[in-house]
């Protein structure tokens, strides 16, 4: 059964928040309180004012519910999605996948033009029915009921989503863990998935460490790949390790602070966007990054998310099988994917390297990703 879905927080939840940001106790800073120990107090400090005193959820509430919202349970989970139709007759079904720290929230300025592409300098032929759910532990779709919820069987799930809307032909995109899931709906409803398309690439991206023959037959720009990745395990790695193996732990922290849910986040945001050295909120909406957080804060859902998105149990090191569909990689500035590896595991008909932008495109470069999807798919329809 599918349900219509409204999100209505209680006034009393966003007096709490309130309280908390008023209340919250900093940490003092670190001696050059810069990024390279985290998020820097100063910084941090001022976002934390805005979201006192400037953000407005009720407004952000107000947009997320301009789109048609539904919940539906399967496999024992409660799976909460957009579900936003064209006007246009022949219009593809498409299914957007986010990632980790993001929501749905991700996807909001490509939904226009991708439902009515006309309206935004597009073609009516281009025209998409948009699907957004929310990670089965993210957001509205949390939190989980039970384990195990690897890509593949969100995808199996996905699969059944699509089912369930009476979509018998249909296109994925996503990226980050979207990209994987993507990937993964691609192998289970391979009968019914007319092409992925990811940011990002949808993996696997290139063995680590890797053997110095090996790295001297790649290219210039893939060898910075390589550094990258490499800087990434040694400098970076530390949130994989604590969300992979002690997610309940982390979760008292951020479920219980706003300010700690803030800081872990935003973390992120400062190094995965492009350029790495400009501040997060001068390439993204202030606003839309603290959305993007609400959905966490008021959902509670950081531990489930983190326990989802990295405590995945797959096999190291096995290849995936190839499902045969057509899939599309749009590889921008801050990412890190090689074809050679990548096409072990998918049929790469579309590579598209960028010299900008970074991991989370849909909301660093929405007319971009447009632009690339609808065309990826304009031959496939």
């Amino acid at each position: 059964m599918i349900k219509p879905f409204v999100i209505d927080i209680p006034q009393s939840t966003l007096d709490d928040l309130q309280d908390r940001l008023a209340a919250a106790r900093l940490p003092a800073a670190l001696p050059g309180d810069d990024w390279d120990t985290g998020a820097p107090v100063a910084w941090l400090s001022e976002m934390v004012e805005y979201w006192r005193t400037g953000y407005d959820w009720r407004a952000a509430e107000k947009q997320l519910n301009d789109f048609p919202q539904y919940t539906t349970e399967i496999d024992g989970q409660r799976i909460h999605f957009l579900h936003v139709k064209s006007a246009e007759p022949d219009a593809l079904p498409l299914m957007l996948t986010h990632g980790w720290p993001g929501s749905i929230v991700e996807f909001l300025d490509l939904i226009g033009p991708l439902t009515d592409p006309a309206s935004y300098g597009g073609e009516a032929a281009d025209a998409f029915h948009v699907v957004i759910p929310s990670l089965p532990g993210f957001g509205f779709s949390g939190p989980t009921s039970d384990g195990g919820w690897t890509t593949d069987r969100t995808g199996r799930a996905w699969a059944e989503l699509m089912n369930r809307l009476g979509y018998d032909r249909y296109a994925v995109q996503g990226g980050d863990i979207g990209a994987t899931v993507s990937a993964e709906v691609g192998r289970v409803d391979r009968e019914h998935v007319i092409g992925v398309h990811t940011n990002g690439g949808p993996g696997p991206i290139a063995p680590y460490p890797m053997p110095a023959e090996e790295l001297a037959s790649l290219s210039p720009i893939e060898q910075d790949r390589v550094a990258r990745i490499n800087a990434f395990m040694q400098e970076e790695f530390g949130y994989v390790a604590i969300q992979s193996t002690r997610p309940q732990t982390l979760a008292y922290g951020l479920v219980d602070s706003p300010v700690g849910q803030l800081a872990w986040i935003m973390d992120k945001f400062r190094e995965w966007t492009h350029p790495r050295a400009t501040l997060p909120d001068a390439i993204i909406d202030r606003d839309r990054l603290l959305t993007n957080v609400m959905l966490y804060w008021l959902t509670g859902t950081a531990g489930t998310a983190a326990y989802v998105g990295y405590a995945q149990a797959a096999p190291w090191g096995v290849t995936k099988e190839n499902s045969g569909v057509p899939t599309a990689a749009l590889i921008l500035a801050h990412d890190v994917a090689i074809r050679r590896y990548v096409e072990q595991e998918n049929t790469i008909t579309r590579w598209t390297d960028v010299p900008r932008g970074g991991h989370f495109a849909a909301l660093e470069e929405p007319a971009l990703l447009t632009s690339d999807i609808r065309e990826f798919f304009r031959d496939l329809r």
